[in-house]
């Protein structure tokens, strides 16, 4: 399977506050868990998708995002195993690659800003500005 395609994309928000740890190797990772809504013509409801972000995006994000706030979100969709007094556990999570916050200062969530592989463009003066 050469061609293997692992992505995912979402648009969500916050569930709580993210939570930032440090690895051994000092490599900062920052888990958070958002709410993406769902609808048919019968039902809607909502997914909670947990997320992890490593590097300078889990210091983005551990520094920017706060319980509430709306982002987009694109990974890869992986499980986590592990053992733990003889049992094994499993937990489905995004690693994230891109982050995008989104929003506009009327709801308090500030501009929109992009986060890729590690960079992130924050707000010019004129954009803080910006009455809406």
């Amino acid at each position: 399977m050469a061609n293997d395609l692992n992505s995912c994309s979402f648009i969500g928000r916050l569930a709580a506050d993210p939570e930032t740890k440090f690895l051994p190797s000092g490599d900062q990772v920052t888990n958070f868990r958002i709410a993406v809504g769902w609808k048919t013509k019968e039902k809607e409801g909502c997914e909670w998708i947990n997320c992890v972000a490593f590097g300078k995006l889990a210091e983005i994000c551990g520094k920017y995002l706060v319980k509430g706030k709306q982002v987009f979100i694109n990974g890869r969709f992986k499980t986590r195993i592990w053992e733990k007094d003889g049992q094994k556990h499993y937990a489905t999570e995004i690693s994230v690659n891109d982050m995008q916050m989104l929003g506009s200062k009327s709801d308090g969530s500030g501009s929109v800003n992009s986060v890729g592989n590690g960079s992130y463009y924050p707000p010019t003066s004129e954009e803080s500005d910006i009455p809406f």
